[in-house]
């Protein structure tokens, strides 16, 4: 999630957690840095854009190695604010990593919350990075404790726990009716993914993979019985057939858990990963290698981000949440 968000969400469990032990501003405060802390990652630079990419969540996200840090960074607090206790400070700063990187799963970036043992980038989707109708009540909640009532954050760490459900719920039901749409097709499906479009949780974005073509939809909570129209695209599988030795390339492939494209543009070969944006506009497509005459040349990998007219996209998403069948804005300006 953003950083306003996991601030927010590391001021409120630190609060909720510590009580009238402290004062409210010192609890919130802690929170707010430590629940930061786990996103420092993203300012090592580890050699190369997807690097960067795909080892951010890494480490700093562990379970285990967060678990072993808390007690230290208690050690540190209760050495600034003794009050409180030494215990219930680890139990707080504790309660904040932890919640960090479980919203961190909630999204569909992955996180890899079992570093060592196992680097798999967990994500479950449901959330998109940036959702004010999480963010906002967290925010209301400590105002309230500030002006003296606590109970007013508890009840906001409530609500934005139960949004959470909500969102699990709601992509299963789009799930379920993508499933039924899908078994009355011959398409050769090999992956499919719901997640939600930016800043809510009632217009779906489906990606369904086969082995030559990629296929997006979207579903509105609105749309009722109506089924969803699909556009498909090429993957250029004789691209990855060509790079199938390239880390870059593979790297990639793991990091999207298959849902990945390569094209050619100019002569420039990039992959893209499919999940973080929407046709034709991705946060990551990385030129991996360059045509030279009939072969491809490896490159290193070079970052390109593709922005979209942030007005119309918005009047889309506005329109589309709302049930009106209207197509994306595919359009480069």
């Amino acid at each position: 999630m953003d950083s306003l968000t996991q601030m927010a969400l590391g001021a409120s469990v630190g609060v909720a957690t510590m009580g009238k032990r402290v004062p409210v501003w010192r609890s919130a405060l802690a929170g707010a840095v430590v629940g930061t802390l786990p996103d420092l990652d993203s300012f090592v630079d580890y050699g190369d854009p997807i690097r960067n990419v795909t080892y951010h969540r890494g480490v700093t996200h562990s379970l285990l190695y967060l678990s072993l840090l808390s007690p230290l960074l208690a050690w540190l607090v209760t050495r600034w604010s003794p009050a409180g206790g030494f215990r219930r400070w680890w139990l707080a700063l504790w309660l904040i990593l932890i919640t960090h990187v479980l919203l961190d799963t909630m999204t569909v970036y992955g996180t890899q919350l079992g570093q060592p043992f196992t680097d798999y980038p967990f994500g479950v989707a449901s959330l998109f990075i940036i959702d004010p109708l999480y963010t906002l009540p967290l925010l209301v909640g400590l105002g309230f404790a500030f002006t003296g009532r606590r109970r007013g954050n508890s009840v906001a760490l409530a609500l934005t726990t139960g949004y959470l459900v909500w969102s699990v719920a709601a992509q299963a039901h789009v799930s379920d009716r993508i499933e039924q749409q899908l078994a009355r097709t011959d398409w050769p499906v090999h992956s499919v993914l719901v997640s939600p479009t930016p800043f809510n949780t009632v217009l779906w974005r489906v990606l369904v993979m086969t082995p030559e073509h990629y296929y997006e939809g979207f579903y509105a909570l609105a749309d009722g019985d109506t089924p969803i129209d699909f556009d498909r695209f090429d993957r250029h599988p004789e691209l990855r057939e060509a790079l199938a030795d390239d880390w870059g390339v593979q790297r990639v492939a793991w990091f999207s858990k298959g849902f990945f494209a390569l094209d050619e543009v100019n002569g420039r070969v990039r992959i893209t990963d499919l999940r973080m944006g929407q046709e034709p506009y991705y946060s990551f497509n990385f030129v991996v290698a360059e045509r030279s005459e009939n072969d491809l040349q490896t490159l290193s990998p070079e970052l390109e981000i593709e922005r979209p007219d942030i007005a119309a996209s918005l009047r889309w998403l506005w329109q589309r949440a709302l049930g009106e069948p209207l197509s994306p804005p595919r359009d480069k300006h």
